[in-house]
């Protein structure tokens, strides 16, 4: 028996559609029922329940469906236990982050490591939080950096940088004078948000929740810097983290203003998988992450 053919039937359980998971692994959806009815006849037992109207397993398909899910966590953590050991001897560590913690947050970090390190290679790239995620488990990166972790039993959370989130708008809005406002005042202006499907967005909502505020986007983007690109030009005024405005604030390209009534931050984080070999260089950069944290917090 393969993997893959592992793989289709946990995708199969977990998207409950002959389609759906067809679809996923590029076949016919023919070719995923012929999969399932030769593992049927393989373990000479009824894997899928084909008397209910919705989709749902067997006492003997859920067993089925456990043992496939730790085969194939065990084969991932195989496979990426073995990149590490190719790679513990050279000198490279893979990192990846989302954009704006990448260019903004980690940047500092990235040149002192590259300076007390310079024949250390540091391999960035720039990725969604889904595909940091992704690589990560299978082991074709070394660490990520994502903000508002999500708890995985096979991912260690360090916590990074508490990001101030504030109020941006063009510096000509009248609002750029201000010390400070309260968050009352946002439904009054047109609120430029970032895109549903991103976890900041989730986290701003549910900010505006606990203030009782109702909020319609004027517009959305999932590019923080298209976000910043229309604040400029005083379409509309919105929430960011402070760190990833700071070089329009130096350019005077726009402006931030604090809230009133708390100080809202964005949390971000370190992530490594639980397991992995750790190679001196990598623990070498997050040791300095650690501790350059500790300073700057002081």
């Amino acid at each position: 028996m393969q993997i893959e053919t592992l793989r289709i039937f946990c995708n199969l359980t977990e998207l409950g559609s002959f389609s759906r998971a067809a679809e996923k692994n590029m076949l016919s959806q023919s070719a995923v029922s012929q999969q399932l009815a030769q593992l049927e006849r393989e373990y000479n037992c009824q894997l899928i329940n084909r008397h209910r109207k919705s989709f749902g397993l067997t006492p003997a398909g859920e067993l089925f469906y456990n043992t496939c899910k730790d085969i194939i966590s065990r084969y991932e953590n195989f496979q990426s236990s073995l990149i590490d050991l190719k790679n513990s001897s050279r000198k490279r560590i893979a990192l990846a982050a989302i954009y704006s913690i990448g260019m903004h947050s980690l940047q500092s970090y990235i040149k002192n490591f590259m300076a007390a390190n310079p024949d250390i290679y540091l391999d960035v790239e720039y990725l969604s939080a889904s595909e940091i995620y992704e690589r990560l488990m299978l082991g074709r990166i070394d660490l990520g950096f994502v903000a508002l972790p999500r708890n995985n039993p096979e991912i260690q959370i360090v916590p990074f940088i508490d990001e101030p989130l504030v109020l941006v708008c063009c510096p000509q809005n009248p609002l750029a004078q201000k010390s400070n406002v309260d968050i009352d005042i946002l439904p009054y202006h047109r609120f430029i948000a970032f895109a549903g499907n991103l976890p900041t967005r989730n986290w701003i909502d549910q900010l505006l929740i606990r203030y009782n505020i109702a909020l319609k986007p004027a517009m959305e983007f999932d590019n923080i810097e298209t976000i910043k690109r229309v604040v400029e030009i005083d379409s509309g005024i919105s929430i960011m983290p402070i760190t990833a405005v700071r070089n329009e604030l130096t350019s005077g390209a726009l402006a931030a203003v604090s809230f009133s009534n708390e100080k809202f931050i964005r949390p971000t984080a370190l992530l490594i998988r639980r397991n992995r070999a750790m190679t001196k260089h990598l623990r070498a950069f997050v040791e300095m992450i650690d501790s350059s944290k500790a300073e700057k917090q002081k």
